[in-house]
């Protein structure tokens, strides 16, 4: 970990992935330099460093996250549970990452919400995103995205007026720890999200934010109030 920031200059600082404000460094492990941005509070990995597509799925191809596996139904249940109680009969959502086997999207179309999938490497047909949801999950996505502002600005299309996103992703909540935390030691882990920075997402959008509790995270798009 860097000690302090005594040394930073201009040369050392990059644009924030998320905001484009200016990151400073924040942390230098193993072969990977991290920031953190100062504006929305996100921590990621120098943009240098990102791993190759063909590198990405191989290291999710090693994941048996199956829809029948009792203890991943528990998993995603910190999500799905709270998510649920806010839906309302006959909403209909989307599953964006849903990875080789759609276990959250199985779930919810249990629960009597239909839902539909995409994921970029394993369910790549875009015509699902092409209309609006009522909600949006995403489980152990966030934490993967290469240029996370073009995939909340996709977000944002993708909630109707007053509709849920659902995220995933274990929150980044004691600096001191970073060094020894197992999950930045995931090469695919490439930036990591505190309770400030889906805060400052909300004021920036105008959206309702619900902590449910680590790793669970439940943002409501403001309603059409034209309507």
């Amino acid at each position: 970990m860097r000690a302090s920031s005594g040394g930073w200059n201009q040369a050392d600082m990059l644009h924030c992935t998320l905001c484009g404000n200016l990151a400073q460094p924040f942390a230098q492990l193993d072969v990977r330099d991290f920031f953190r941005c100062g504006t929305c509070q996100l921590t990621f990995a120098d943009p240098a460093t990102l791993p190759d597509p063909e590198t990405e799925k191989a290291h999710y191809d090693h994941h048996d996250n199956t829809p029948g596996d009792a203890g991943y139904r528990r998993f995603l249940s910190q999500l799905a549970d709270p998510l649920c109680e806010r839906l309302k009969p006959g909403d209909c959502g989307l599953d964006f990452g849903c990875g080789p086997g759609p276990a959250l999207a199985q779930m919810l179309n249990e629960r009597g919400f239909a839902c539909r999938t995409y994921d970029p490497i394993y369910d790549p047909d875009p015509a699902p995103l092409d209309q609006q949801y009522d909600f949006v999950t995403c489980t152990e996505v966030v934490e993967h995205l290469h240029r996370p502002e073009r995939e909340w600005q996709q977000f944002a299309r993708l909630l109707k007026p007053g509709g849920w996103l659902g995220i995933m992703t274990h929150w980044l909540v004691d600096d001191n720890a970073f060094a020894h935390w197992y999950y930045h030691r995931d090469p695919t882990h490439v930036c990591f999200w505190q309770p400030d920075t889906f805060a400052w997402l909300a004021r920036k959008q105008g959206w309702h934010i619900t902590l449910v509790d680590n790793p669970v995270v439940l943002m409501q798009k403001a309603p059409d109030t034209d309507r």
